[in-house]
């Protein structure tokens, strides 16, 4: 299965408002192992960059000023992620950027050209529900060296994001080669006819207070969307 990494930055938030994008990275992932295979470009766009961004970024109006336009990279970053699969933190706002910059070539949309897409903030989200889950904070939950990322960058944060993907989805591996390592026949092993009862323990007085501390806790932090209250109730 091949996988693309990928991430942008740009010159603000809003692609409808004239935004564009000004880097692209993208790292190569083969069943789940990175290749060393990459595309990285910085990209002219054509107008000033906002003051907001370059403090995320740090890539100046001027430093882009001789750098080729997207028009002049476009063929070669698609022919790298054509029929892959995309792997995108927060993926609604790269595509809607990378989209807007191709309809303005009159080119098809992204979407046409890979396999399809992963949104590994929507993944972290089902994964831990009330938490953060910028790439900085699941670099620190994943056990992840994001000590050299001072500031956002395509390529840096397509490495990084490759990690916390792969760590995220390690179960899922490990899942798939047990299936695959289980035997489809032979002898099949008998169970015990009877099988002696559970002790169930119950949870004291104490541990539910915990419990019902800890379920109102995450319904602050995630804005009343706690899912076991939610179960409970």
């Amino acid at each position: 299965m091949r996988q693309i990494v990928l991430d942008t930055e740009t010159t603000g938030l809003d692609y409808r408002l004239g935004d564009r994008i000004i880097e692209i990275g993208c790292v190569e992932l083969l069943n789940r192992k990175l290749t060393g295979q990459r595309f990285h470009s910085y990209i002219n766009p054509e107008r000033e960059v906002e003051a907001g961004a370059m403090a995320v970024h740090g890539l100046s109006s001027e430093f882009l000023q001789d750098k080729p336009r997207f028009g002049e990279i476009v063929a070669a970053f698609l022919e790298f992620i054509r029929g892959a699969e995309l792997v995108i933190h927060n993926a609604a706002f790269d595509i809607g950027f990378l989209n807007n910059e191709l309809a303005l070539r009159l080119q098809a949309p992204l979407e046409q050209a890979c396999a399809g897409i992963v949104d590994t903030l929507k993944m972290a989200r089902e994964l831990h529900p009330g938490r953060r889950n910028s790439l900085d904070a699941l670099c620190e939950r994943y056990a992840i060296d994001n000590s050299g990322r001072t500031l956002h960058g395509a390529l840096l944060d397509a490495e990084l994001l490759a990690e916390v993907y792969l760590a995220m989805t390690r179960g899922q591996e490990s899942l798939a080669m047990e299936l695959e390592a289980a035997p489809t026949a032979g002898p099949q092993t008998e169970l015990p006819a009877e099988r002696p009862a559970l002790r169930v323990l119950r949870a004291c007085a104490e541990e539910m207070a915990e419990h019902e501390r800890m379920l109102a806790e995450i319904g602050k932090e995630s804005r009343g969307n706690c899912v076991w209250q939610g179960s409970e109730a």
